[in-house]
């Protein structure tokens, strides 16, 4: 995996949340949410793991559903922070963080009814085999987003910190076919990359959110979106 050093850092799980969810971040932090709820409507009582939760922005918001949800993640130090919030939290359903491998998912087959990866595939190396792993442990259904490579993140994707795999629509559909998954959905967003959304007042990002929103909606502009939700189902 890409950036495993940089993204286990004591400091960066500190920060993450408030570096990218906060200002105008907290339209991406609404959209993701609202993207993984709509592909595993109804959540209740639903069994979930997520991949790679991070600080359990996901976990925590599908427990709050009731959902039985675990979080899964290779950094110690984004664990906690997810701990914390969900000390936080009135839920609903179960959630239960655990750190380990993605590539090694510490679960017998068809465990989960939903597997989620959000912010994972683009520091994916093996892509195809974690999706094999996913999909192992799943029983009916995996949710991921990928960033896309025809869009404004290609300009500056060589700034960041460990970089990012970026995905043409093709690449995908090959995925699926190889892990033998069925395409239920794919939405496409953000013609504005989440860089400059995170730089400034949420006041200010607004007003380009929703003049983003009306051009991305168009069948031309919509191959150049940052970034593509992927709803499949088990073959």
């Amino acid at each position: 995996m890409k950036g495993q050093e940089w993204y286990q850092a004591d400091d960066v799980a500190e920060e993450y949340d408030d570096k990218r969810f906060s200002k105008g971040g907290k339209l991406i932090d609404r959209r993701e949410k609202s993207a993984v709820l709509e592909a595993i409507m109804p959540v209740e009582d639903r069994r979930i793991l997520e991949i790679a939760c991070g600080t359990g922005r996901f976990t925590v918001m599908l427990a709050e559903q009731g959902a039985d949800v675990v979080g899964l993640d290779i950094s110690a130090a984004m664990l906690q922070q997810g701990r914390t919030k969900a000390q936080r939290a009135h839920l609903d359903g179960t959630l239960e963080f655990l750190r380990g491998d993605a590539g090694r998912l510490p679960f017998p087959d068809d465990h989960f009814d939903t597997v989620i990866a959000m912010r994972f595939f683009h520091l994916a190396d093996d892509p195809e085999a974690f999706l094999r792993e996913m999909r192992r442990v799943s029983s009916e259904q995996i949710v991921f987003d990928t960033f896309n490579r025809f869009s404004a993140r290609s300009v500056y994707n060589w700034a960041l910190p460990m970089g990012s795999r970026l995905y043409s629509k093709s690449e995908v559909s090959e995925l699926l076919a190889k892990t033998n998954l069925t395409l239920v959905d794919a939405k496409d967003d953000f013609l504005v990359p989440y860089g400059l959304y995170r730089s400034i007042p949420n006041g200010l990002a607004t007003p380009i959110r929703t003049l983003d929103t009306a051009i991305g909606g168009r069948p031309v502009t919509d191959h150049f979106a940052s970034v593509s939700y992927w709803n499949t189902r088990l073959r």
